[in-house]
């Protein structure tokens, strides 16, 4: 019969012990103190000619208030609690129980016909006594600290730059991990205040000028950058002047990207092109109880895509009454599964594999499902293969939407995910994008939820984003193609972009469109030199003009929109006027590819017409 080991594991050999000391543990030096406290105060009294009687008496003293001081310390321990051994709070209490006790003390003295100590001794031993015990608990404090620490033989040498409340809260995240990977040797601040200063024992070496010299004077293999909402050229020129002392780089995120706002030493990771192009996050609310989210049945629409997954993720925070996650696609709901519970059975019933162009289908699905919420992020999005075949728009991103829609009549809120190609279209994208908005704008007339849409630009390393497209080139050892050298276009992390949805089903109003201020457009060439600096090798940019529906530059409003922000300072309420489903019903998607797109651009700007139902539309 075999014998079961029940024992713990043992702890690996090189895994170093952390002393944790205990306040039970100081007592008999806190005693010791006392004594000796007691004894140096009589001795200095009697200009250091101490008799052994003397002597022995102030031994007793010193005794008696260690014991006093004992038991003042487990009053103050029952009735206020203890502090952290070693820490400021601790010291304060320690400071209130000597003082109590060298009162006590002085006053049994005084009272004693025969003093066996001189009566200045209970005050001045008490200092003394104080001066050792926090010299003990400092030392202990020094020794686990130094324990805490990572072992330098495995860990990396690094060197932070910046000293802001972000940096010292990694420093001492750092420092206070025996297994982590990183040990800080140095630090730099531009802040002339910080030099020669030393936190938790790691010197301040300098500002950003003194890079080159600390990599070569501490052996240091990477740079953390951990200033808080540094802006972008601050972050290439720290990571050019790393780079080229031989030194890898590192990124401290923003605090708002972190879980629960707290900085740990996995935070730290390398940067990505949002940092090195500036990116803001102006969006920052979080998805908390108020967002009207929590307990609600849900359906997202395109959720294995880029936004979809993320919204997914996202809304799982909020605690709904059931997600549901529709999408044509069974790759990427087996992925999303992944990502979200860490299994890909897909025999959940929350994904729903269907397609927009099942009309019928989809009117099924809504009806039996009964969302409340539903965000609509299925759409077809690649701008020139739209204009080649803008037959494929008009029957996803036009008729698919008008089929979820037309299902909606119990919906209480309706999100369209639409894009800044929707203002002023020239595009097949733009146009059926425009549509989608204005037939959800008729919706909200027609039934009794709130319906809106929701329009931002390009999404940071969306799958098939421009980051996407010029990293796969590199990859690839191919030059990066850009349309125009002078190309501009307004690009949003894709957790701004949810944020922005998720703040439009709690703020939007019915009918109208949200438009985010996403601050500055980026020229497209500057994207592609930033990653190009990034390759391992050498990588041309070569230049191919614009195609058929691209703009130089983006608009986020039309020529007829005004820019209204009466909720929040960083959102626009654009009104969008409504379009009768009827008008869409005379699209045929087979037709000459450029009679169809006429036909979209005419449709933009139709006029809204009688309020028909949407089924009848959909039957034809």
């Amino acid at each position: 019969m075999a014998l079961i080991d029940t024992a713990p594991p043992r702890a690996p050999e090189t895994a170093r012990k952390v002393p944790r000391p205990r306040s039970a543990a100081l007592f008999p030096a806190d005693c010791l103190a006392w004594v000796g406290g007691l004894t140096v105060a009589a001795w200095s009294r009697y200009e250091f000619d101490l008799t052994v009687g003397q002597f022995l008496r102030a031994v007793n003293v010193g005794l008696a208030a260690g014991v006093l001081h004992l038991a003042v310390y487990w009053i103050q321990r029952r009735r206020w609690g203890r502090s952290p051994l070693g820490s400021a709070q601790e010291a304060l209490a320690l400071a209130a129980t000597a003082a109590c006790t060298g009162v006590v003390l002085l006053i049994a003295v005084v009272s004693l016909m025969e003093r066996p100590v001189p009566a200045s001794s209970p005050p001045v031993g008490a200092a003394i006594a104080l001066l050792c015990m926090l010299l003990t608990r400092l030392a202990y404090r020094r020794r686990t600290d130094r324990a805490l620490r990572p072992d330098a033989r495995s860990a990396t040498a690094v060197l932070l730059f910046g000293l802001g409340s972000a940096g010292q809260s990694l420093l001492r995240a750092l420092l206070s991990d025996p297994r982590g990977r990183y040990l800080p040797v140095g630090l730099l601040d531009d802040d002339l205040g910080k030099r020669h200063l030393r936190i938790d024992g790691v010197p301040v070496l300098g500002g950003r000028d003194e890079i080159p010299g600390a990599v070569r004077r501490t052996g240091a293999r990477t740079v953390i950058f951990s200033v808080a909402n540094a802006d972008a050229e601050l972050i290439r020129e720290i990571r050019a002047l790393t780079l080229a002392a031989g030194a890898e780089f590192k990124v401290l995120p923003p605090v708002r990207e972190l879980v629960d706002q707290r900085i740990t030493v996995t935070d730290v990771r390398s940067p990505n092109i949002a940092d090195l192009l500036g990116r803001r996050q102006v969006v920052t609310d979080p998805v908390t109880n108020e967002s009207g989210l929590t307990g609600r049945r849900i359906l997202v629409t395109g959720a294995g895509g880029s936004i979809g997954s993320e919204l997914c993720r996202q809304i799982m925070r909020a605690d709904p009454g059931e997600l549901m996650m529709l999408d044509r696609d069974e790759s990427a709901l087996h992925s999303l599964q992944l990502s979200l519970s860490g299994r890909a059975l897909l025999d959940d019933p929350q994904l729903i594999l269907a397609d927009l162009r099942d009309h019928e289908g989809i009117r099924r699905i809504i009806q039996r499902r009964r969302p409340d919420i539903i965000f609509h992020a299925a759409a077809l999005k690649h701008l020139p293969l739209l204009q080649r075949h803008p037959g494929e728009a008009v029957k996803t991103n036009v008729w698919g939407t008008l089929a979820v829609l037309n299902a909606c009549e119990n919906v209480s809120k309706f999100v369209n995910i639409s894009t800044d190609k929707a203002a002023d279209p020239v595009s097949v994208l733009g146009y059926s994008k425009r549509i989608t908005e204005r037939l959800t704008a008729h919706a909200a007339q027609a039934h009794a939820g709130t319906f809106l849409s929701v329009r931002f630009g390009n999404v940071l390393s969306s799958r098939g984003s421009v980051v996407t497209a010029f990293r796969a080139q590199i990859d690839a050892g191919l030059p990066i193609t850009v349309t125009h050298p002078e190309v501009t276009r307004y690009l949003m992390t894709v957790q701004e972009a949810v944020h922005l949805v998720l703040q439009a089903a709690a703020i939007g109003r019915d009918g109208e469109a949200l438009v985010l201020d996403m601050g500055q457009p980026v020229r497209i060439d500057d994207l592609a030199r930033q990653l190009a600096a990034q390759a391992p090798g050498p990588t041309r940019i070569v230049y191919t003009g614009l195609r058929p529906g691209e703009k130089l530059h983006e608009d986020l409003f039309g020529r007829d929109e005004p820019d209204v922000r009466p909720l929040h300072p960083l959102i626009s309420h654009v009104p969008v006027p409504a379009l009768d489903p009827a008008e869409v019903a005379t699209l045929n998607p087979f037709d000459d590819p450029e009679q169809v797109i006429e036909q979209l651009a005419w449709l933009c700007h139709q006029s809204t017409g009688p309020l028909p139902a949407l089924e009848a539309v959909l039957a034809e």
